[in-house]
């Protein structure tokens, strides 16, 4: 991850992730199992959660019946919000590197299952870090192994009052993102109000996401050996699932 998206998590995100998605750890948990299911993900053995945030798909592979699950995160704030959730599940390691590291965590054709959800994959640094994860992911899954993969479509650019979108608002917090094109990445820049007794105050900071396009991504995989089981839009993301022969 750059030091860009780092420093954005750090400094703005991290502290309001869970606020954005207006659902409860459990329900966010028990919504992002169903998903996993409903995309054909297998409950085998062991599994690699990619940008595990604050764990909800790490607590869902749990709840599925993986019995090994290695948790890679940058943000120090987001692994503690799983450890604290974690409670006492044993399936489930943490560690705060950078997910580019994950080769150096696990051994080749060891892995049954790998995740990289959310907006993840758009943070990487640029295109080529998401064909070397691709490689990397290939290595390391056993044979018959899954690597599932959301991101959000930005290849199609939004123009004009289109740009801005509104993220979440309650009584004391309202948050929207304006969107900035370039030509390979998008510049996200987060706008937060929140409600304190002298007033409102901004917070505000930004980073880059990548513009990735289903089909790059999916001619790729098939490029590396992947048999795509799933590839299609889901609400405001796309998924992927691939499998490895």
């Amino acid at each position: 991850m750059s030091g860009d998206v780092q420093r954005h998590y750090d400094d703005l995100l991290a502290a309001h992730y869970s606020w954005m998605n207006a659902l409860s750890f459990d329900e966010k948990v028990a919504e992002q199992r169903a998903f996993l299911l409903e995309l054909g993900v297998e409950v085998r053995s062991s599994a690699v959660d990619l940008g595990c945030g604050p764990g909800y798909q790490t607590i869902a592979l749990d709840a599925m019946g993986f019995r090994t699950i290695l948790a890679i995160d940058t943000s120090r704030n987001l692994l503690d919000e799983l450890e604290g959730h974690r409670g006492s599940r044993r399936s489930i390691r943490t560690e705060l590197a950078d997910m580019r590291r994950f080769p150096k965590l696990v051994e080749d054709a060891s892995v049954d299952t790998i995740i990289c959800m959310g907006d993840t994959l758009t943070h990487l640094d640029d295109r080529r870090d998401v064909s070397t994860l691709f490689r990397d992911a290939h290595a390391c899954l056993r044979s018959g192994g899954q690597l599932a993969l959301t991101f959000r479509d930005l290849s199609m650019e939004l123009t004009g009052l289109d740009r801005f979108l509104p993220v979440r608002a309650d009584d004391g917090r309202i948050m929207i993102c304006a969107l900035d094109y370039e030509e390979e990445r998008v510049v996200v820049n987060d706008l937060i109000h929140i409600r304190s007794g002298d007033g409102w105050t901004l917070h505000k900071s930004s980073y880059r996401k990548l513009r990735l396009k289903p089909s790059g991504l999916v001619a790729e995989l098939e490029g590396l050996g992947f048999a795509i089981e799933q590839d299609r839009p889901s609400g405001r993301m796309h998924a992927i699932v691939a499998r490895k022969a």
